[in-house]
């Protein structure tokens, strides 16, 4: 079963615990820095003391690189035609790219050398944390079924009417037929008799004035 080797590891360097791993690192060390390290007999003894070093080079190169891109048009702006400032800014931000991935892969090999041991699971820590792809597509269907705010509501039944009587309707159906009496539950009142008027006596008088006074 082949070894396992995290993403960005370099080409060209066997995976860690092989045969030929140390042999290959600081082969590929050696190209990261500059030729003139190779002359320093403690680099090529201990594989870790060039990553180390490689490290802190492939990280200074970064930054000289993200500083140059930023000062470009001021450092050569006026000096060169627009299309060469151009071309110059996409030369930047390619080897921009290509320096962070030789860094990330430092790191890398560093650790390895270190005696650290690269595992799948490391890495699908933070997918097994969340539930994986499984719950994500659960969680999705559970969204999709809820209604959204914008979502209109259902419609009615044909023939069913979805308002209310307003209130003054439903009190006017209501009311009752026949008063009850207060205090009597069960028996109805009546209405009372319409008296008579209160100047009604007063005139049957004055007629019978008036027929006695024509006769006579």
């Amino acid at each position: 079963m082949a070894a396992y080797v995290p993403p960005g590891w370099p080409a060209g360097v066997h995976p860690p615990g092989s045969e030929d791993f140390e042999r290959t690192a600081q082969a590929w060390l050696l190209d990261v820095v500059p030729p003139d390290y190779r002359l320093h007999g403690v680099l090529r003894r201990y594989p870790l003391a060039l990553a180390a070093m490689a490290a802190h080079h492939a990280e200074a190169c970064v930054v000289g690189a993200r500083e140059a891109y930023r000062n470009a048009r001021t450092d050569v702006g006026g000096a060169l035609p627009p299309h060469a400032l151009e071309a110059l800014l996409a030369a930047y931000r390619a080897e921009g790219r290509r320096l962070v991935a030789t860094a990330q892969a430092v790191h890398l090999v560093a650790r390895a050398l270190r005696g650290e041991v690269f595992t799948p699971q490391l890495e699908d820590t933070a997918q097994r944390g969340t539930g994986g792809p499984a719950a994500g597509a659960e969680a999705e269907r559970q969204a999709a079924q809820r209604p959204s705010p914008d979502q209109p509501a259902a419609e009615p039944a044909a023939g069913q009417s979805t308002a209310e009587p307003p209130a003054a309707g439903r009190a006017a159906t209501q009311q009752p037929a026949e008063k009850r009496a207060p205090g009597r539950p069960g028996k109805a009142r009546k209405a009372p008799a319409p008296g008579p008027a209160r100047n009604g006596g007063a005139s049957t008088r004055k007629a019978k004035r008036d027929q006695r006074a024509a006769a006579s």
